[in-house]
C-alpha cells in the first residue's frame, strides 16, 4: 500500500509535466518552429486511441476470453491500411473547408445544416459519456487499490455507497476538467489546431507504453522465466487452458469476432478524439503515410504482454478472487513492488487523461459551434448582434461544455459504471460513433446523399443503439426494471433489446451493431433516393466527392451578390478579435497584389474568404448564417451550381496543360 499523498503528488506532478510540454509546444508554434511537424509525433498522437481500456481492460478481457481482446486492435490495424484512401480524403476536405470537428464535417457536406450538426453533436456527447466514465472508473479504482481503500480486489465488490460530495471520483473529474480547459481553451484559434496539446498527447503515448512494457517485463521475466514458462504453467492448469485457444471460455463466436473488428475499425476514425487528432490536427498530409505502419506497430508493442500479464495474474490469484482489470497493479503490489505499481498507475493515468483531454476538447468545440451558437444566433433577445467582441463568449461556452461533459461522465459512472467491466463500457461508445460512418463515407463517395437522408439515418441508428445498448446498461445496473431485458417492454418478446425481433445467439454489442447500422444505412439510402439534393447540397457533395480532382481553388460557397468590406470586417472581428481579423484580411490583400485592406472589394471571393475564417471559429453552418446577415444571397439552382463547378474545373485543367507545355518547351 502507498500513502495517498504520494499518489496525489505523483499525479499532479505528472499533469504539470504534461502542461509544461503543451506550453512549450504552443510557444514553439507561435515562433514558427513547430515541434509536431513530423510523422513520429503524428503517429504517437493517434495512439490516444489506447486509453485506460487498453491499459487495464485488455488484460481483464484476455483473462476471461483469451485472444478475444484482439479485435479491438485488429480493426484499427486494418483501417490504417485504408487510411491513405479514406483519411487522406478527410484531411484534404477538412483543410479546404476549414472544418473543425466531425459534426462540422457532416453539417458542411449536407448543405451546412444546423440541424444535422446538432444531431451529430448530441450523438457524440451521449455516445462518448460512457467512455469518459470508463476513464474515471479506471483512475478511481487504481487509486483505491494503491491506498487500499476501495476493496477493489474482488470482482464487483468494494464499491462504497457514499454521498456524491465525498466521492473522490467527482474531484478527479473536476481536476481533469480544469486541466482540459488549460490545455485546449486558453485562446481561440481559427484553425482549431492545438499544437501544444498534440505534443502532450504524443508524450503521453510514450509514457503509457513504457509503463506497460515495464510491468509486462516484470511479470514475464522476473516473476516467471519468460513466455515459455508462463504458457507451460498455464497449459498445466485445466482452468486456464481456455485462455490459450481460439474458442475458449468467454469467446464471442466468429460472427462476433468479425463484428468487433469492424466496430473497432470504424471507431479509430469516427471517435471525436480520433477525428480531432487524425484530421483536424494534421499539419502535413504526408505524415499519414508513415502513420499507416507506425500506429499498428505501436498497437503491437503495447499489446505484446497482455496475455502474459493475464496468465500471470490468473496463476497467482486464481479465478474469481481478484478483478482481472486490475492485474497490472495487483501483481506488483502482491510482490511488494510499490515503485513499479506507482509507475504503472501513472501510465494508466496517462492513458486516461490523454483520452479525456482530447475528447473533451473535441466535444466542447462541437457543442459550441454546432449546438449552442446556432441557437444563440437565432434568438434575437440574447442580443448577440449588439456585441462587438464574441471571442470571450465562445471560450466561455467551450469551457462550460468541458465541465458539463466531465460531469456527465461522472454521472454515468455513478449510475451504471459499477455494473460493467471496462471493456464493456468502451464497446457501448464504439457502437455509438459507428453511426457516423454511413453519413460520412456516403457523403465522401456518393453525390446523391441528402440532408434528409443523413438525418433519417443518424436518427434511426442512434435510436436503435440507445434501445439495444444504452438502456440495457441502466437495466443491468438496477436503474430500469430487469423485465425490460428479460421479457421486453410490455411483455413483447420480439422487442427484447438484446434479442430484437428474435435475433439471438450473438453477443449484445454485435447484436446492437447489426440492427443499428441496418436501420441507419437503410434510412440514409432510402430517404436520399426519394428526394433530389438541393443546389447547396449538390455543390457540397460534388466538392467533397471530387476534392482531389477539383482542388482547393474551387469556391466552397456560391453567392450571387457581394457585400461591403466595412460590413465584413466587423462581422469577422466579433468572433476572431480585431487584430487577428485585420492581419488575416491584410494577408489576403497582399496575396492578391494589393497594398492594403482599403483596396479590397467585397466580391464573392472575399465573401467566401470571410466565411472560411468564421467557419474555423464557429463552424461552417453558423458561419454561413452570419455571412448571410450582411450579404444578400439568392439561392442558386442546381444547374447553375454545376456550371460554376464545371467552369472552375475546366480553368484548372487548362492551367495545368499550360504548365505542362511550358515545362516541355523549357526542356
Amino acid at each position: 500500500m502507498l500513502p495517498g499523498w504520494l499518489i496525489v503528488a505523483a499525479s499532479f506532478s505528472y499533469l504539470l509535466v504534461l502542461f509544461a510540454v503543451a506550453y512549450f509546444g504552443d510557444r514553439r508554434a507561435d515562433q514558427g518552429r513547430s515541434i509536431i511537424s513530423n510523422a513520429w509525433t503524428y503517429a504517437l498522437s493517434i495512439a490516444v486511441y489506447c486509453t485506460a481500456w487498453t491499459y487495464f481492460g485488455s488484460v481483464g478481457r484476455a483473462a476471461s476470453g483469451g485472444i478475444w481482446f484482439l479485435p479491438t486492435y485488429l480493426g484499427p490495424t486494418l483501417a490504417m491500411s485504408l487510411a491513405w484512401l479514406v483519411v487522406l480524403k478527410m484531411i484534404r476536405i477538412a483543410r479546404t473547408h476549414r472544418i473543425t470537428s466531425i459534426a462540422d464535417f457532416v453539417a458542411s457536406r449536407y448543405g451546412k445544416s444546423h440541424l444535422l450538426g446538432g444531431l451529430v453533436t448530441i450523438i457524440a456527447v451521449v455516445g462518448t459519456v460512457p467512455y469518459i466514465a470508463l476513464q474515471l472508473k479506471a483512475i478511481s479504482s487504481g487509486y483505491g487499490l494503491l491506498v487500499g481503500e476501495l476493496g477493489a480486489l474482488r470482482d464487483g465488490e468494494g464499491a462504497v455507497d457514499s454521498g456524491w460530495w465525498t466521492d473522490g471520483t467527482l474531484y478527479i473529474a473536476l481536476t481533469l476538467a480544469l486541466f482540459t480547459i488549460l490545455f485546449g481553451t486558453r485562446h481561440l484559434d481559427t484553425t482549431e489546431r492545438h499544437e501544444g496539446m498534440v505534443a502532450a498527447i504524443a508524450f503521453e503515448s510514450v509514457v503509457k507504453l513504457l509503463a506497460f512494457l515495464a510491468v509486462g517485463i516484470y511479470v514475464t521475466f522476473v516473476l516467471y522465466d519468460g513466455f515459455g514458462d508462463l504458457y507451460a504453467r498455464a497449459v498445466a492448469e485445466p482452468d486456464l487452458a481456455g485462455v490459450l485457444v481460439f474458442d475458449g471460455t468467454g469467446s464471442i463466436g466468429y460472427g462476433g469476432w468479425f463484428a468487433h473488428v469492424v466496430l473497432a475499425g470504424l471507431a479509430v476514425i469516427f471517435l471525436p478524439r480520433q477525428f480531432q487528432i487524425m484530421v483536424v490536427e494534421n499539419v502535413n498530409e504526408q505524415h499519414l503515410r508513415r502513420a499507416t505502419w507506425l500506429f499498428p506497430a505501436y498497437l503491437l508493442a503495447i499489446n505484446i504482454f497482455v496475455i502474459p500479464i493475464a496468465l500471470g495474474g490468473l496463476l497467482h490469484f486464481g479465478r474469481g478472487t481478484v478483478d482481472p482489470d486490475t492485474f497490472v497493479l495487483t501483481l506488483p503490489l502482491a510482490h511488494d513492488q510499490a515503485a513499479l505499481a506507482l509507475l504503472v498507475f501513472v501510465g494508466g493515468l496517462s492513458a486516461a487523461t490523454g483520452m479525456v483531454i482530447v475528447e473533451a476538447i473535441a466535444l466542447s468545440t462541437m457543442v459550441c459551434n454546432d449546438l449552442v451558437m446556432p441557437m444563440l444566433l437565432h434568438v434575437r433577445r440574447f442580443g448577440l448582434a449588439a456585441r462587438r467582441d464574441l471571442t470571450g463568449l465562445l471560450l466561455g461556452i467551450r469551457r462550460g461544455a468541458i465541465v458539463v461533459v466531465l460531469l456527465l461522465g461522472y454521472l454515468y459512472f455513478r449510475l451504471a459504471g459499477e455494473a460493467y467491466a471496462l471493456v464493456s463500457i468502451g464497446l457501448i461508445s464504439f457502437a455509438a460513433v459507428a453511426q457516423f460512418a454511413p453519413a460520412v463515407l456516403g457523403g465522401m463517395y456518393w453525390r446523391g446523399g441528402t440532408r434528409e437522408g443523413a438525418l433519417a439515418g443518424l436518427s434511426a441508428g442512434f435510436a436503435v443503439w440507445a434501445y439495444t445498448l444504452l438502456l440495457p446498461s441502466f437495466a443491468k445496473s438496477g436503474w430500469l426494471a430487469r423485465d425490460f431485458l428479460d421479457a421486453g417492454p410490455f411483455g413483447i418478446g420480439l422487442l427484447m433489446p438484446e434479442q430484437l425481433f428474435g435475433l439471438g445467439g450473438i453477443d449484445n454489442v454485435s447484436h446492437a451493431l447489426f440492427w443499428s447500422l441496418l436501420a441507419n444505412i437503410g434510412c440514409y439510402l432510402g430517404v436520399s433516393l426519394l428526394r433530389a439534393p438541393t443546389g447547396q447540397e449538390a455543390s457540397q457533395g460534388t466538392l467533397f466527392v471530387d476534392i482531389f480532382r477539383r482542388g482547393e481553388s474551387v469556391p466552397t460557397s456560391f453567392w450571387r451578390a457581394g457585400a461591403e468590406v466595412r460590413e465584413l470586417l466587423p462581422l469577422v472581428a466579433r468572433f476572431l478579435g480585431e487584430r487577428r481579423t485585420r492581419d488575416a484580411f491584410a494577408a489576403y490583400a497582399r496575396s492578391h497584389g494589393l497594398s492594403g485592406i482599403d483596396q479590397l472589394k467585397a466580391d464573392p471571393e472575399l465573401v467566401h474568404f470571410a466565411e472560411t475564417l468564421l467557419a474555423g471559429a464557429i463552424g461552417s453552418a453558423s458561419a454561413r448564417v452570419m455571412v448571410s446577415t450582411v450579404v444578400k444571397e439568392e439561392p442558386l439552382g442546381l444547374d447553375e451550381v454545376m456550371n460554376i463547378l464545371d467552369e472552375a474545373s475546366q480553368v484548372r485543367a487548362y492551367s495545368h496543360q499550360l504548365e505542362e507545355k511550358s515545362r516541355a518547351l523549357e526542356a
